[in-house]
C-alpha cells in the first residue's frame, strides 16, 4: 500500500486499505496487480484521469499531421509562373507539408513525356536544399506525377548575440 505522497505503508489486507483510504477520503486504486502482493495507492482518481486526458490533449497539439499539397504545371508554362509555382512548393516544404506535382499533358504534348519530365527535374533540382524526391516521376495517363518530401533537418542551436557587435536604438 501507498499512501498520496508516494510513501509505503507496507503489506495490509484489502477491507484494512479500503477502510483506511475511505477515512481519509481517497481512492484505492491498483496500481500493479501483477506484483506479489499487488500494489494499491492511495489517489483521487478522478483528478488522476483528468490530468491524464490533459496530457494526452497536449500530446495531440504537438504531433506533427503532414498534409499532401499538390501543383499543376503545364508542358508550356512561361518563366515567371514556373517561379510562382516552384516558390508555393518551397513554402510548402518548409510547413513541413508533402508535395505532390503533376504536369498535365494536353493533346499533341502526350506524345512528348519528355518536356514534363524536364519540367519535374527542373524542380527538384530547385528545391533540392529543401526536399527529397519521394516517388520518382512517373506516367499515368495525360499526368505526370513526382511527389516531394520535406528534408527532416535537426533544429538550430539557440545564437547569442554578440557583446562587441553596435546594437541598434529607435
Amino acid at each position: 500500500m501507498v499512501d498520496p505522497l508516494g510513501k509505503q505503508l507496507g503489506v495490509m489486507p484489502r477491507q484494512n486499505a479500503l477502510y483506511l483510504a475511505d477515512g481519509l477520503g481517497w481512492d484505492l486504486v491498483e496500481v500493479a496487480p501483477g506484483a506479489d502482493p499487488p500494489v494499491a495507492r492511495m489517489m483521487d482518481y478522478g483528478k488522476f484521469k483528468y490530468e491524464q486526458s490533459v496530457k494526452e490533449r497536449e500530446a495531440r497539439k504537438k504531433q506533427s499531421r503532414s498534409t499532401v499539397k499538390e501543383l499543376t504545371f503545364k508542358v508550356k508554362i512561361g518563366n515567371h509562373d514556373y517561379e510562382i509555382k516552384r516558390d508555393r512548393a518551397l513554402r510548402f516544404l518548409t510547413n513541413g507539408d508533402r508535395v505532390r506535382v503533376r504536369v498535365w499533358l494536353r493533346g499533341r504534348e502526350a506524345s512528348r513525356p519528355q518536356l514534363g519530365l524536364a519540367i519535374l527535374e527542373r524542380l527538384s533540382a530547385d528545391l533540392a536544399e529543401v526536399a527529397t524526391v519521394d516517388q520518382a516521376a512517373k506516367l499515368e495517363g495525360r499526368n505526370m506525377t513526382m511527389a516531394l518530401a520535406p528534408i527532416k533537418r535537426p533544429p538550430r542551436p539557440f545564437q547569442d548575440v554578440d557583446e562587441g557587435s553596435p546594437e541598434r536604438t529607435s
